[in-house]
C-alpha cells in the first residue's frame, strides 16, 4: 500500500466521510500514534466533514502528515463555499451552539486538537485548519533532575478550590504552572479547571500556543490568569505569565525580571510574551497565585532556600495565605542540589 503523506477529499454526502476517516487512520497509524488519539482526530474529521454538508452541501477536506524535524502530527484543512460569517472568533464561544451547526463542531475541534486556526468571509466561506501532534513517550529510565513542592488550599474552608497547578515531567523537561481562577467558589474552580485540563492533553506545545489554547478552553467560565514555566534542561528556562500569578525565584545575588503582564484568559485572546533565561542548579523557583501576600522577600524566611522544595512550599503556605482567598504554591529546585 502506498504511503499517505496528504490527500484531498471533496465531501458532498455521508458516503465521503468513510474515504475521510480511513485515510486520516492510515496518517495516524503510520506516524505512531495510539488508538484513542488516533480515534479523537476521526472524530473531528467527521464532524468537520458534517458541517460541510449540513452548512455549505459540499466542502473540501485536505489530511496531511506533518513533519517539522522535531515532531510530526497531522492536519486537517476543511474549506467550505458556504455564507461565511464577518467575526469567526464568535465560533470558538462556549454556550453558541446549534443543532448541526459549525459552532457545536468547533467546540469539540478545539478541545481534541492541539491547535486550531479559522478564517471566514461573509459571502466567500469558511475554512478551518487544524493539528494533532504525536506527544513524544517518555522513557521509563529517564532521571527527572527536579524535586517539586506543592501546597493549595480552598479560600476560608471552602470544598471549591478556585486554584489549580499543573505539573508534568518527561524526557528531560518539566513544565509547572499555577492558574487561578477569577473569583472564587464554584465558578472559578470550573475555570481553573478547564485552563488545567487542556494543559494537560497539550503540555508539549510551546507556551504561546497552551496560552491561546487555555483562553479558548475557558470561554464561557470566568477566567483565569496563569503562569507557566518550562524547563528544556537544569540550566534553561522558558516561561511566561498573564495576570497576577506570581513568579521568583532564589537565586543568589543575581535578579531574574519575570515581568508582569496584565489580562486574563478566557474572553479576547491576549498576545503573552515568552521569555528564556538560564539557570543555576542551585536556585529554586517559586510560583503562586495572589491568595498570598506577594509583599515578601527571601530575607524574611533565613536559609529557606536551602529547605526541599515541599518544605518551602508549605512554608510559604502556612506563613502568607490570605484568610478570604484560595492559595497554591509550587516550588523547584534542580534534585542534585537538593538536600
Amino acid at each position: 500500500m502506498p504511503t499517505i503523506t496528504s490527500a484531498q477529499i471533496s465531501v458532498g454526502q455521508s458516503f465521503d466521510f468513510g474515504m475521510a476517516q480511513q485515510t486520516a487512520r492510515e496518517i495516524m497509524q503510520k506516524l505512531g500514534f495510539a488508538a484513542q488519539p488516533s480515534e479523537d482526530v476521526v472524530f473531528i474529521v467527521t464532524d468537520l466533514a458534517t458541517n460541510l454538508v449540513q452548512r455549505a452541501r459540499h466542502g473540501t477536506l485536505v489530511l496531511r502528515l506533518l513533519d517539522t524535524g522535531e515532531r510530526v502530527g497531522i492536519e486537517v484543512e476543511a474549506d467550505d463555499h458556504g455564507p461565511g460569517r464577518v467575526d469567526p472568533a464568535l465560533m470558538f464561544q462556549e454556550g453558541n451552539r446549534r443543532v448541526g451547526g459549525l459552532e457545536t463542531g468547533l467546540d469539540t475541534v478545539k478541545r481534541r486538537m492541539d491547535e486550531t486556526e479559522i478564517s471566514s468571509t461573509a459571502g466567500l466561506g469558511t475554512r478551518i485548519l487544524c493539528r494533532r501532534w504525536l506527544h513524544p513517550k517518555a522513557n521509563p529510565a529517564t532521571v527527572h533532575p527536579w524535586q517539586i513542592g506543592v501546597a493549595t488550599r480552598p479560600f476560608d474552608q471552602s470544598a471549591a478550590n478556585g486554584d489549580a497547578f499543573v505539573i508534568h515531567e518527561g524526557n528531560g523537561h518539566l513544565l509547572a504552572g499555577v492558574i487561578d481562577g477569577l473569583g472564587h467558589g464554584e465558578l472559578a474552580q470550573r475555570a481553573a479547571l478547564a485552563a488545567q485540563s487542556h494543559i494537560q492533553a497539550h503540555y508539549d506545545l510551546p507556551l504561546d500556543k497552551l496560552f491561546t489554547g487555555v483562553s479558548r478552553a475557558c470561554r464561557g467560565t470566568r477566567g483565569v490568569v496563569m503562569t507557566l514555566a518550562r524547563f528544556e534542561s537544569p540550566t534553561i528556562i522558558t516561561f511566561a505569565s498573564l495576570g497576577n500569578v506570581e513568579m521568583r525565584a532564589w537565586s543568589g545575588m543575581e535578579r531574574i525580571d519575570f515581568g508582569v503582564q496584565r489580562g486574563f484568559l478566557g474572553a479576547q485572546e491576549s498576545h503573552v510574551q515568552v521569555r528564556q533565561h538560564r539557570w543555576e542548579p542551585n536556585w529554586m523557583l517559586v510560583l503562586h497565585s495572589d491568595g498570598l501576600r506577594t509583599q515578601w522577600q527571601w530575607s524574611d524566611f533565613p536559609g529557606l532556600e536551602q529547605a526541599p522544595p515541599q518544605a518551602v512550599a508549605s512554608q510559604l503556605l502556612k506563613t502568607l495565605a490570605k484568610e478570604q482567598d484560595d492559595a497554591t504554591v509550587v516550588t523547584v529546585k534542580c534534585r542534585s542540589t537538593a538536600p
